[in-house]
């Protein structure tokens, strides 16, 4: 799929939303619509021993109106950075390729970022940077409506919603009695398949 894609904010996101990038020669990631909660925003999901685990990155919301994405703050009031990075450990310290990227992961998320657009940024150019993808990356100026703009993937990558994107099956640390399923963050990639990662998009 040649040309620029739309792509929302988005925390560690699925390998799903990396194939969009791999696939595009510019990417567009989107400042200036209204905050959605409960997506790929501001948490993403790792395999841990117990099955799917939700890391949350918490955020202040306005009370009365609508927030803007770039303009949602990170809540540091809740102690989410030790929680992710702990989930993180305990989840993937025995994947084959944790020792090579999670140093550079644990940087990015305890560098307290005001805003979740920054957080989210850092980490989406670290992640492209570890698996050698080479697109550009600029952000929206203006709010395109939805439906309006050809390859606009902001809504359609969500937790709650299925896509015709099919993950391809890699080794796992922890193995899944109902086999393989998809839609867990890029760092179950990077941590268990390193510098393969790429090819699984």
């Amino acid at each position: 799929m040649p040309g620029n894609i739309l792509l929302s904010t988005a925390y560690l996101p699925p390998a799903e939303y990396f194939a969009r990038i791999s696939d595009a020669e510019e990417v567009l990631i989107e400042k200036e619509e209204n905050y959605h909660k409960q997506s790929f925003r501001n948490r993403c999901y790792i395999l841990s021993a117990s099955g799917p685990q939700t890391l949350t990155v918490p955020v202040y919301l306005g009370s009365l109106h609508k927030t803007l994405v770039r303009d949602i703050r990170i809540d540091y009031s809740k102690r989410w950075q030790q929680v992710h990075l702990r989930a993180f450990v305990s989840s993937y310290s025995s994947s084959p390729f944790f020792l090579y990227y999670y140093e550079d992961i644990e940087k990015i998320i305890l560098r307290n970022h005001e805003f979740l657009l920054d957080l989210n940024m850092e980490l989406l150019m670290a992640v492209m940077g570890m698996i050698k993808l080479q697109v550009k990356i600029s952000y929206t100026t203006d709010f395109m409506p939805v439906n309006k703009a050809e390859n606009d993937f902001r809504y359609k990558i969500n937790p709650k919603k299925k896509t015709d994107y099919n993950s391809k099956p890699y080794i796992r640390v922890f193995s899944q009695e109902n086999g393989f399923t998809g839609g867990f963050s890029i760092a179950d990639l990077l941590f268990n398949m390193g510098p393969e990662a790429v090819r699984y998009l």
